[in-house]
């Protein structure tokens, strides 16, 4: 899909005036006017053709309308500051169903709400078409990435006390346990991916396993207990003699 140029518009200088837009310290705002600048920001994004662009935090709109004059399929923006969404609608209306706008504050927003479905690809594939782009103050971009960093290490391959389901994977794929992960051939890479695919389609509840949350975390404290305990009798089985 070639770039696609958006009709005539306002100036960004002209549509602040308009909308009497000013940027407010206490949320860090910055607004980028130079068109030339959003263009350089955008390009370094990479190839958008055809993609879904997620921007956070558009403001008025400049890097909005470089990302729409490329040929991205969609773009959506996530906007906490609602004055600024007339002049994002501006920005909809001339885009003809290329761009829609959600209010809401980026770090309770639920991106997986955006996200159309048909994009998902297999986990072992290359990564879906789909990015995320936005001009952001340190105060919000740095717990945004601390936050989905989180939220991905919450996922583990199989539960704690699914040993078995580990055992499978590598005795299936014939890899070694001890191996380091740069010592894997692309080959063994993908019998492991192709494998634990296969285990979590007959183990669907390992899909939604958080081995975060409070309950799976009681779980592997009581089971840590038991052996330990488990342990010191042992221990003191060998010391203490039986009468």
């Amino acid at each position: 899909m070639s770039s696609v140029r958006l009709p005539p518009l306002p100036s960004m200088q002209d549509l602040i005036r308009l909308y009497q837009l000013r940027a407010r310290k206490q949320l860090s705002q910055n607004f980028l006017l130079d068109m030339n600048l959003t263009r350089k920001i955008v390009k370094s994004a990479g190839k958008l053709d055809g993609g879904f662009v997620c921007e956070v935090g558009p403001g008025p709109g400049g890097i909005t309308r470089s990302l729409l004059n490329t040929g991205a399929h969609h773009v959506a923006v996530v906007e906490k500051d609602r004055r600024f969404l007339p002049s994002l609608q501006l920005l909809s209306e001339a885009a003809q169903g290329r761009l829609s706008i959600h209010s809401g504050d980026i770090l309770s927003f639920n991106m997986e709400n955006i996200i159309p479905e048909n994009l998902a690809v297999p986990w072992d594939s290359a990564p879906p078409n789909i990015h995320i782009i936005g001009n952001l103050p340190f105060s919000v971009s740095t717990p945004l990435i601390i936050m989905w960093l989180a939220a991905m290490s919450n996922q583990t391959l199989f539960p704690p006390d699914r040993l078995d389901l580990v055992e499978a994977m590598f005795e299936e794929t014939n890899v070694r346990p001890e191996a380091r992960s740069f010592q894997l051939s692309i080959e063994q890479v993908g019998r492991l991916c192709h494998a634990y695919n296969n285990i979590c389609q007959h183990n669907a509840d390992i899909y939604t396993y958080d081995y975060r949350s409070q309950e799976n975390a009681r779980q592997v404290r009581k089971k840590n207990q038991i052996q330990l305990e488990k342990f010191e009798a042992e221990i003191l089985g060998d010391i203490i003699p039986q009468s």
